[in-house]
């Protein structure tokens, strides 16, 4: 080339022929042209430019078109990097680099260059730059080489420092495509069916990766036949290389590439390929360094694979040995340790793993086992045979167990020498000790099976339940001696007689079914039935029968159920005592409900009548029929009082009453109402203690027991009325409180009461007396009466044989109370005062309101406690409190307390039809619903609010 680039090569160039060059541009002409270096001149504004033949190396494929051409455009590609070195040689200053990166496009594809050079400006004729002359030299191959070098050293560290194979293979094609400026670079295995190759790992800058598994068909067959044979493929044109199928690498955006199979004992494994977006001329350099990569990398990946491979079985034989109950170990040929399983770090507690099989033998081993453990491995490492010793190993707390220890050795397979011991250590201390005592059991099995049948035969002999054995034709052929106690017959008698002629004539069915069944079946049976006993009664047995192996016999066991049965008797009577007492709590909450509306229907009827009585108002027919209403009412409060007395929820007043002079005062009440035919005796015991009671409702008790006995008496017989202390001091049937009582007992000779009519008998409107001649409520009110005392009611009482009633009193030591009553027609003498009369039924607060009018006061009313409360505190000042108790809010007492509070010294008189224990107190006077008026003034003489009439 350099012999055809002379000086009329240029004369057609703008800056004309030689002849009319500078004589500075002539002399560096012909020194440029001399020279072997690559040198050039870029002359005048068009920056002409003119070049050696060492440069035409450079330009390659632009040379000759770039002689005379501008220097600039002929390295268009680059324009922008040399344009300010140009620049500057053009304003007169010097430019020098060692080093400049360019990538030109002189072989028809970018390739990226590397050049040291200097710029330096040369004047025209006139003095002024004219141009830059510049020798210069590339540097290519020597930059990439050191590259490539730095790059073999830096991959060479990564991938040391990795131990997974899939790591080394991105990190490899990360590496490489990062030096290369490739667009895209990965690897490809080839998988087992050695049609399919999967892309696994791959590197893409601004390029789709290529993942997944593809066929290797797919690749064209003459390029995978390439692969096989271990050949590289480098195509920097895929467009122009007539061996490419341009569709191929279309899909995949590729120009370029580079392809470097692997080859591993004689078969395709993989390959590294390198993908350009554009065309590239690749260097021999480029492809040796891909290729290097591919085989390097593809060494380290197996040599990771091979020791993931080694530590994944490591881990599986670590977790199958720490998985095992038994202690596995590895020592090397000498005994040295090399491996424990967390079974012995779990026993024996050590912390790190022993040295040597002598140190085991001397840190864990038992002192007495130690010198045979050694003599035994000693003896198995000289013959090369199974190490095989039994000995014991102290464990964590201290305590020894045997194990069976068996060691097998593991041989080079080329010298046939001992490399390791591979062993076990067994626990076989349970098994060890199950021998020494079955021997120990061998040894004194005569004497266990002479104790164990006297142990037999004393539970034979002493049970309480009843041992037989007995065959499928119908006899016993032995039975305990608890046979004879339970049933009283003798052996000789059981054995001689059929077994089921000693059942219950209704139970001999079932039984000999059952044991039938249990013969068919071959399974144990279970079932009850009654025996006879010598004495001629019966007895339920609870039998357990199993089958004997020969099919002939059977055995039983029968448990006496007598005190079960008597159990299960008294259990059910408690259950039904407490459905009766439910039943008569619940009749008793509804009784008293009635009775208390009941007697507020009545206050307004009875107030009305006992005022037009008390008027004269009408003829004397017309007062003859008011009087018989007013009976009939009182009659209707009677029956209230009865029905509230037997709920336990009537108004009492108990006081300490002698009962001696009560009984004594009623003698001569209770002969007359008993009639001629009734003998009444009267045995009261001196120094009888009081009794706690409300002497009226006492009294009234008193004469219905009497006139009940004397209804069971109807032709004649004896009425008693006794008392006497009495103590509880035990659990009993009428559930009595424990505690000392006077008892009260009304006792007759009449017809009695069988079991169901004494049960039914203090229920309320149950009565034997037929229609029209009782209510029933009489022993109901009594029974009240006594429980709402606290103490209670019993009945003795059997047909034929009489009755006897106890009411059981608590005793009081108070001073005894004289009872008094409204005097008859009491007139009272009016006194100016106010009542606060307070009511929620506006009937009942009319007809009081009434009567008070009547006795001269000044009725203020309320229909609550509410309303009441607010006349207190708007100022009201009355003389008299007059208040229902049981009321919606504020109740009568409450109203009382909260009245008091502001006027300590205000009557208070509490009226109510219905004793509610919680809130009432005892000191608060009290007058029961429904009442006439004579009751109410006798009540208010009492309280001091005003004077009877003299």
């Amino acid at each position: 080339m350099g012999a055809r680039i002379r000086e009329k090569d240029w004369s057609a160039t703008p800056i004309g022929p030689p002849d009319g060059w500078p004589q500075p541009l002539k002399t560096l002409v012909v020194v440029m042209l001399a020279a072997n270096q690559p040198m050039f001149i870029a002359w005048g504004a068009a920056r002409t430019l003119l070049y050696n033949d060492a440069y035409a190396e450079i330009l390659a494929t632009k040379h000759p078109s770039a002689l005379g051409g501008d220097f600039l455009e002929v390295w268009s590609e680059i324009r922008d990097d040399l344009a300010p070195i140009v620049n500057d040689a053009y304003a007169g200053r010097p430019v020098h680099m060692d080093d400049i990166k360019l990538v030109m496009e002189r072989r028809g594809f970018p390739e990226e260059t590397h050049f040291a050079f200097s710029y330096t400006p040369v004047p025209d004729k006139t003095g002024a730059i004219g141009g830059f002359f510049c020798p210069c030299r590339e540097i290519t191959g020597q930059v990439l080489e050191a590259r490539s070098r730095a790059f073999r050293l830096k991959i060479e560290e990564q991938l040391r420092a990795l131990r997974s194979a899939d790591d080394v293979l991105q990190a490899a094609v990360t590496l490489l495509g990062e030096h290369l400026g490739a667009d895209r670079v990965g690897y490809g295995q080839v998988l087992a069916d050695d049609a399919t190759i999967r892309l696994s790992h791959c590197y893409a800058n601004g390029m789709q990766p290529l993942i997944g598994e593809f066929p290797l068909a797919g690749f064209g067959p003459k390029r995978i036949a390439k692969q096989r044979r271990g050949e590289t493929e480098v195509c920097s044109d895929v467009l122009e290389d007539r061996t490419q199928d341009p569709a191929v690498w279309r899909a995949i955006d590729t120009r370029a590439f580079v392809s470097v199979p692997l080859i591993r004992e004689a078969r395709f494994r993989a390959s590294l390929y390198v993908n350009m977006r554009d065309p590239r001329r690749w260097s021999a350099d480029e492809v040796a360094l891909i290729s290097e990569v591919a085989s390097r990398t593809w060494d380290v990946v197996e040599r990771s694979q091979a020791e993931e491979r080694l530590r994944e079985s490591e881990a599986r034989f670590r977790l199958m040995a720490d998985a095992s109950p038994q202690i596995v170990w590895v020592t090397d040929a000498e005994g040295r340790t090399e491996f424990f399983n967390r079974r012995w770090f779990d026993y024996t507690g050590a912390k790190v793993d022993p040295s040597s099989a002598a140190q085991v033998s001397a840190d864990f081993v038992h002192p007495d086992d130690a010198g045979s453990t050694m003599a035994a491995f000693d003896e198995a490492r000289r013959t090369g045979g199974v190490f095989v010793v039994e000995h014991r190993i102290r464990s964590s707390s201290g305590e020894y167990r045997w194990f069976l220890v068996r060691g097998e050795p593991h041989r080079d397979p080329q010298t046939g020498d001992i490399t390791r011991w591979f062993g076990a250590s067994v626990d076989i201390h349970d098994r060890r000790e199950a021998e020494a005592r079955l021997r120990e059991l061998n040894e004194t099995l005569e004497a266990q099976v002479e104790a164990r049948l006297a142990e037999r035969d004393r539970l034979w002999t002493l049970s309480q339940d009843m041992f037989a054995r007995a065959d499928y034709s119908g006899m016993m052929s032995a039975v305990s001696p608890a046979w004879s106690k339970v049933l009283g017959w003798s052996e000789a008698e059981l054995l001689t007689r059929e077994y089921a002629t000693f059942m219950h004539p209704e139970d001999m069915a079932p039984t000999l079914a059952a044991i039938a069944e249990m013969g068919e079946t071959g399974l144990p049976a279970r079932f009850e039935n009654r025996i006879a006993t010598r004495d001629g009664g019966w007895k339920w047995i609870e039998w357990t029968v199993a089958p004997e192996p020969n099919g002939v016999n059977f055995v039983a066991v029968g448990r006496d159920l007598s005190l079960a049965k008597a159990r299960e008797a008294e259990l059910a009577a408690a259950q039904e005592a407490l459905r009766q007492s439910q039943k008569m709590e619940a009749m008793g909450q509804l009784t008293g409900g009635v009775a208390h509306d009941f007697n507020n229907l009545l206050m307004p009827i009875i107030g009305s009548l006992d005022m037009l009585s008390r008027r004269e108002l009408g003829t004397e027919r017309e007062r003859r029929m008011i009087d018989g209403a007013l009976q009939s009412a009182e009659r209707a409060k009677t029956l209230v009082q009865r029905l509230l007395a037997f709920a336990r929820r009537q108004p009492l007043q108990p006081s300490s009453v002698d009962l001696k002079q009560l009984v004594s005062n009623m003698a001569d009440l209770i002969d007359s109402t008993s009639g001629p035919k009734v003998d009444v005796r009267v045995d009261l015991a001196d120094g009888l203690p009081r009794a706690l009671a409300d002497p009226n409702q006492l009294e009234m008790a008193i004469l219905n027991l009497a006139v009940n006995a004397r209804d069971a008496m109807p032709d004649g017989g004896v009425l008693t009325i006794s008392a006497a202390p009495d103590a509880v001091q035990a659990t009993n049937p009428s559930n009595l409180r424990l505690g000392h009582y006077v008892r009260l007992t009304i006792t007759d000779t009449g017809i009695g009461m069988d079991e169901q009519t004494r049960a039914r008998a203090v229920e309320p409107f149950f009565s034997t007396k037929g229609i029209g001649k009782g209510t029933g409520l009489g022993l109901s009110m009594v029974h009240g009466l006594a429980s709402q005392l606290g103490g209670g009611l019993t009945i003795d009482s059997r047909p034929g044989g009489g009755t006897s009633v106890s009411l059981w009193l608590p005793i009081s030591t108070g001073a005894t109370d004289s009872p008094s009553g409204p005097p008859d027609n009491a007139e009272a003498r009016a006194a100016a005062g106010t009542v606060l009369l307070v009511d929620d039924e506006e009937l009942v607060r009319m007809t009081t309101s009434d009567m008070l009018v009547d006795l001269g006061f000044e009725v203020v009313e309320a229909s609550s406690g509410e309303e009441a409360l607010e006349l207190l505190q708007r100022g009201l000042a009355p003389d008299l409190l007059l208040t229902d108790h049981l009321m919606p809010g504020v109740n009568g007492a409450d109203l009382a307390r909260r009245a008091r509070a502001d006027r300590p010294d205000l009557p208070v008189l509490i009226v109510s039809g219905y004793a509610e224990a919680e809130g009432l107190a005892t000191d608060l006077p009290g007058l029961t619903k429904p009442f006439r008026n004579a009751e109410l003034a006798a009540k208010l003489v009492s309280l001091g609010v005003m004077c009877s009439a003299a």
